[in-house]
C-alpha cells in the first residue's frame, strides 16, 4: 500500500486533525501519534513540532497535493493522526526521529 491510499483510508475511516495548531494541541494532550508534514513545511516550523516529541513523516508532496490526497478543497501543511482507523498507515511510513 502506498503512502496515498494510507492517508485517504486514515482520513476516512480514523480522525485526523489539519493545521499546526491543531497538531501542536493533540500533541500536549498526549492524542497525536503521528504528524505527517508536507515537503515544503517551513524549517523554524519543523523544529517546533519535534520539539513535541511526536513521530513524524515528511510527504513528498508540497502542502497542496498533500490537502488533495486527503480530500480537502485547501492546502494542508501539516496533519496529526489521532486514530489511523482501518489504515496501515503506522507500519507503513518510518518516523524521522
Amino acid at each position: 500500500m502506498d503512502i496515498n491510499r494510507a492517508l485517504k483510508i486514515t482520513v476516512n475511516t480514523g480522525k485526523v486533525l489539519f493545521g499546526l495548531r491543531q497538531a501542536q494541541k493533540s500533541a500536549q494532550t498526549g492524542k497525536a501519534k503521528l504528524f505527517i508534514r508536507a515537503s515544503n513545511f517551513p524549517e523554524v516550523l519543523k523544529e517546533k513540532t519535534e520539539k513535541l516529541k511526536v513521530p513524524s513523516y515528511t510527504y513528498p508532496g508540497n502542502n497542496f497535493e498533500l490537502g488533495a490526497v486527503c480530500g480537502k478543497p485547501f492546502s494542508v501543511s501539516i496533519l496529526s493522526v489521532v486514530d489511523p482507523g482501518e489504515s496501515d498507515i503506522m507500519d507503513l511510513v518510518s518516523p524521522e526521529q
